[in-house]
This record gives structure tokens, C-alpha cells and sequence, in this order.
């Protein structure tokens, strides 16, 4: 119950890493606002979860949609203590001679204008209670170079330097903002890339197992949720400002396999001089 009591909102709800953390999230006793444009599957999260959450049809591209979720949260549960930015896509995919400028900007408009509407909006409710915590999107994309494409990295470097400056400004508000750069996960937008089929999550786990610089391990959608859990519960409340990596250590270079490890040699000093002083 490590978010008994806590009220949440939670965007790209209906699945994947949304998904994991609603149900996470409710099990650990919060209440929840699930957002999606995806109606249908949404809802039905919605039901499995049970009277601990609602379901509001959103895209986050709209400032009324976004807005709706956050006076939900305080209409049906009475608060908001957690603003969990989730909602995302692949977006523009190409050489970036021949990205259109229409995909260009939808992508922008959905991963950093939907996150810096999820940020508006819960500040405007956090702020008069002195407490909360905004959880962002981000990506292994926006730590280094080639991790995605062009538009989606530059969404995820951009979100991130927002979560920087949304913590900087509201730490006097008693609200800590954070973000998650996770790796390539088993999720289903992961398996349309990998298979080709978005309901693929078997067949993705273990190609992701095969490239995992941790021996064997997938990433799947619940190390993100627990990484989601974390920074919305107070077990985080001295953390703010941080990107917190679920990447099996790719952005530290694991898995670079770049033979400083691989065996024995002296030391080396000056002018390839081998040994230490005696």
C-alpha cells in the first residue's frame, strides 16, 4: 500500500506502460484518472481496475481533454497527488530530408505539448496543496543520439529539460517533477517495430532478451511501472529533478563491449612505461 490514499492521473492509459501503471498503482492502493484516445480499451481498463478508477476519453494534443482529467480527479476522488505523462507514439519515422513537416509536428504535439499540458494542469491544483508529483515520459532517446527517430528524440531531449525547469520552479510549491527514460521494452509499440505486430509481446521478449546488455533480461512494461511507483510515492520525496533510467545500463555504455574488461595488463604509466614505482 506504498500509495494508499494518493489520487493519480495516468495518460496512455489503455496500454502499455500506462497500463502497467494503473494497475500497479491501484494495487498499491491509489485512485486513479485513466486517459486514452483509445476509448474502448481504456474503458476496459478501467472496469478490471474497479471502483479506485475512472476512465476520461483524452488526447492529451487538446488543453480541455488534459484539463478534463486533472478536475476529474478532483471532482470523483478530491485531489491530485500524482500527474503521471505517459501518452506517446512512434510518430515520424524517416532519413530527416524526408520527414513532412505535418508528422514533424504531430509528434511534437503529442509527446512534449501533451506533457507540458499534463504539467499546466496539474500545477494548477498541486500549487494551492503544497504537494505532488509529476512523473514524465522520456526515453534513452533523450540521453544520446540515434536511440529513435528524429522527432521522437527530439520530443524526449525537450521533455526532459522540462521536467528539469518544472522542478526547479515548483520545489517551492512542496511538488517534485521527475522522468523516466526507459530503453526499447516489450510493450506493445516496441512489438509493431520489432514483429511487425503489436500483439507480439512474446516473440519481442525474447529479442529483446538476445540485446538486453543484462543477460537474458527483457525489459517489460512493469520495470517501468515500479519505476513509476517509486517516483510517485514518498519513498521519492527527497528526489526531484531526475531522469531515472530503466535500460538495462545502455546509456552508461553496457553492452558496448568495448574490451577495457576483458583481461589483465599492468599498469600503464607515462610514455607506455608498464608497472608501478618501487
Amino acid at each position: 500500500m506504498r500509495l494508499e490514499g494518493k489520487i493519480a492521473v495516468i495518460t496512455g492509459a489503455a496500454s502499455g506502460f500506462g497500463r502497467a501503471a494503473a494497475r500497479r498503482f491501484v494495487a498499491e492502493g491509489a485512485k486513479v484518472v485513466l486517459g486514452d484516445i483509445q476509448e474502448a480499451e481504456g474503458q476496459a481498463v478501467a472496469e478490471e481496475l474497479g471502483d479506485g478508477a475512472v476512465f476520461l476519453k483524452c488526447n492529451v494534443t487538446q488543453e480541455d481533454d488534459v484539463a478534463a482529467l486533472v478536475d476529474a480527479a478532483m471532482s470523483s476522488f478530491g485531489g491530485l497527488d500524482v500527474m503521471y505523462n505517459n501518452a506517446g507514439v512512434v510518430g515520424a519515422v524517416g532519413p530527416i530530408a524526408e520527414t513532412p513537416l505535418e508528422e514533424w509536428q504531430r509528434t511534437l504535439d503529442i509527446h512534449l505539448n501533451g506533457s507540458f499540458l499534463g504539467c499546466k494542469h496539474a500545477a494548477r491544483v498541486m500549487m494551492s496543496r503544497e504537494s505532488g508529483s509529476i512523473i514524465n515520459m522520456a526515453s534513452t532517446a533523450g540521453l544520446l543520439g540515434g536511440q529513435g527517430p528524429h522527432a521522437y528524440a527530439t520530443c524526449k531531449h525537450g521533455l526532459i529539460g522540462l521536467t528539469k525547469n518544472v522542478a526547479v520552479e515548483l520545489c517551492q510549491y512542496g511538488i517534485r517533477a521527475n522522468c523516466i527514460a526507459p530503453g526499447s521494452m516489450a510493450t506493445t509499440m516496441v512489438a509493431q517495430l520489432v514483429a511487425g505486430d503489436p500483439n507480439a509481446i512474446d516473440e519481442t521478449k525474447e529479442r529483446l532478451a538476445k540485446m538486453s546488455p543484462l543477460k537474458g533480461r527483457p525489459g517489460v512494461a512493469e520495470d517501468v511501472a515500479n519505476a513509476a511507483l517509486w517516483l510517485a510515492s514518498d519513498e521519492s520525496g527527497h528526489t526531484t529533478g531526475m531522469t531515472l533510467t530503466t535500460d538495462a545500463g545502455v546509456t552508461v555504455g553496457a553492452g558496448s563491449n568495448s574490451g577495457a574488461f576483458e583481461e589483465y595488463a599492468p599498469f600503464i604509466a607515462e610514455a607506455g612505461k608498464r608497472g608501478l614505482d618501487t
